[in-house]
C-alpha cells in the first residue's frame, strides 16, 4: 500500500473499505496467477463451478448466476467448448437458446482448478492462523450477505 513517496495518510490507511479493496486486489492477482498456470481466467473457473454445482443451464442463466456479462459469456463458452470442457446443445423447450453442460473432461479440469485456487487461497491467507482464517471468512460473509 505504500508508494515510493511513503504511506498514504492515516485516515486512508484505516478505512475498512480501502483495506478490503486492497486485500481483494491482492487476492485477485494471486488467483489470476494461479489460474493462468492452467491457461484460464476466473470467469472460466466460475462457469465450470456453476455447471458442476447447479447442473446444465442456459447461457443467460449462467451469466446471472456467475455475474458474467452476456458479451463475455459467449467467448468463455466458445473457449471451453473448443477445449471439450463443456457442451452446448439446443434447448428442447426453446430452440432459440442453448443449454450448457459440463463434460467429464470439464469436471476433471475443474478438480485441477480447485487445487490451484486452494493453493492461491493459502498463499493469500498465509499471514493468518487457521482460526483467524475462519474468523475472516465469517466476517466477510456477513459483510456481503444481503441486508434487510
Amino acid at each position: 500500500m505504500d508508494t515510493p513517496e511513503g504511506p498514504p495518510p492515516e485516515r486512508l490507511r484505516m478505512l475498512p473499505s480501502r483495506l478490503t479493496n486492497h486485500a481483494a486486489m491482492t487476492a485477485n492477482r494471486i488467483v489470476d496467477r494461479a489460474l493462468a498456470q492452467a491457461g484460464v481466467r476466473r470467469y472460466h473457473y466460475a462457469l465450470l463451478a456453476a455447471l458442476e454445482e447447479y447442473g446444465p443451464a442456459s447461457q443467460a442463466a449462467l451469466g446471472r448466476r456467475t455475474g458474467i456479462d452476456r458479451s463475455d459469456m459467449v467467448a468463455i463458452v466458445n473457449d471451453l467448448a473448443e477445449r471439450h470442457l463443456l457442451e452446448r446443445a439446443p434447448d428442447p423447450d426453446d430452440r432459440r437458446r442453448n443449454i450448457i453442460t459440463v463434460t467429464a473432461e470439464g469436471l476433471g479440469f475443474l478438480t485441477h482448478l480447485d487445487r490451484l485456487v486452494a493453493d492461491a487461497q493459502d498463499e493469500f491467507l498465509a499471514p493468518l492462523s487457521a482460526a483467524d482464517r475462519r474468523h475472516l471468512l465469517d466476517l466477510l460473509t456477513r459483510l456481503v450477505e444481503p441486508r434487510d
